[in-house]
């Protein structure tokens, strides 16, 4: 039997573009004649690892840090909503909140744990940026893993004792060797790398080249 297609993906939950590469990786998949021969894997990126301290307006933390003015981030907002729109996303931007991300990927690795990763993955990016939810609040993190079924108190004693620290670890490490700098980022078999949230055709495109690879290995 010819071996699954794997793809690893770097993404941070505040990360906009990450959302919207996740959604189109998985169009793409869903697309391909043999998606179900195809392994998803996330992998933990902190895009701003350094943040303390509570909540904020996503955008009143872009604009400060790197000093970009409200006319483009709206502007880069309005496109970037029309394109999530075309695949299904409902961006809100005013009321994304920037937080310190660790514990969202702690949640991440605890589903995975439990296979629920993309199901997590999925919902934590709605939690983002469409109902404004703050990420770093252990209670609400606990609430959007009950909603998937998994045992809300198990959730909250992960988080509680900082659970899958080796693993975070892990996936910053691997994330660092790769020289990777920014997010999302796709590896599809060790072999190819897709940066940034491209369209649909070079998504597919990937995995038609590494289904071609794959079926070409030797029994």
């Amino acid at each position: 039997m010819t071996e699954p297609v794997v793809i690893d993906v770097w993404s941070d939950v505040v990360c906009p573009f990450c959302y919207l590469g996740h959604a189109t990786l998985e169009a793409a998949v869903r697309d391909f004649d043999h998606g179900d021969q195809v392994e998803i894997r996330y992998h933990s990126f902190q895009l701003n690892p350094a943040f303390t301290g509570t909540a904020v307006s996503a955008d009143d933390y872009v604009s400060t840090l790197h000093g970009v003015p409200k006319e483009q981030l709206d502007a880069s907002h309005e496109h970037l909503t029309a394109r999530g729109a075309e695949a299904g996303l409902d961006y809100r931007f005013p009321q994304a909140l920037m937080v310190n991300t660790l514990d969202a990927h702690r949640l991440i690795h605890f589903a995975k744990a439990h296979g629920q990763e993309l199901p997590m993955v999925e919902r934590l990016f709605r939690a983002e940026f469409t109902d404004g939810a703050d990420l770093s609040d252990h209670a609400v993190l606990a609430d959007l893993a009950a909603g998937l079924g998994l045992d809300r108190d198990a959730a909250l004693e992960a988080l509680r004792t900082k659970a899958y620290e080796q693993e975070i670890r892990a996936d910053l490490d691997q994330a660092r060797a790769y020289g990777i700098t920014g997010v999302p980022f796709f590896v599809f078999d060790n072999k190819r790398a897709v940066s940034g949230a491209q369209p649909l055709e070079l998504f597919r495109k990937a995995l038609d080249l590494s289904w071609q690879d794959r079926a070409a290995q030797p029994a």
